[in-house]
């Protein structure tokens, strides 16, 4: 038995234009777009639909005042990101929930849902609502499980949003003690 204390879990604010998010979020494209040409193509994404992807992505709407990229980290190694954003001013937007391969299971997606929540209260949010596609089946039952419910779709032309949820959230600790931490413990919020 150690006497070492296992490396602490953080859930930190970080800059979209941060390397450690421009990796992430490459990761997450490459992950989304290698199982979507999968199941329709029967192909892996190509380098260049990649890099579209990711040139597409508008980072601008996770920055402040509006919005927040969250990146999960153990022992200050990089785990996966959230991004939450104002949608209308009573309504926030998950966005880009990403666990690297080697941190699934240990419950990081969940303590970055969490995070995403208290930081859309934090912008005035009284809902919080996403948008997903049926074939991630990982992020579907983890958005139920934090009791995301079923709702008719809230926007229009996005050939990959198949489906929509929202949770209504009720103050500034809604999930309780340690929701923003894969361990229990409170989540470290730093920027």
């Amino acid at each position: 038995m150690s006497d070492v204390a296992a490396p602490p879990w953080t859930i930190t604010a970080e800059s979209v234009d941060a390397p450690v998010a421009r990796a992430l979020f490459r990761e997450y494209y490459t992950e989304v777009a290698d199982r979507y040409f999968a199941l329709y193509e029967g192909r892996r994404a190509r380098p260049e639909e990649i890099d579209e992807g990711v040139a597409g992505h508008q980072g601008a709407v996770l920055m402040p005042p509006h919005g927040v990229l969250l990146v999960a980290r153990h022992g200050g190694e990089p785990a996966g990101c959230a991004g939450v954003r104002l949608w209308d001013a009573r309504t926030a937007e998950l966005k880009q929930v990403f666990v690297r391969p080697g941190a699934r299971g240990l419950g990081v997606a969940s303590g970055l849902v969490g995070a995403a929540e208290a930081a859309a209260v934090r912008l005035g949010a009284e809902r919080i609502r996403l948008d997903t596609r049926l074939d991630l089946t990982e992020a579907l039952a983890l958005y139920r499980r934090r009791g995301y419910v079923e709702i008719a779709p809230y926007h229009y032309g996005d050939p990959y949003a198949e489906i929509f949820f929202e949770k209504r959230l009720a103050g500034p600790r809604r999930s309780g003690a340690g929701a923003g931490r894969p361990d229990g413990a409170e989540p470290t919020l730093t920027r």
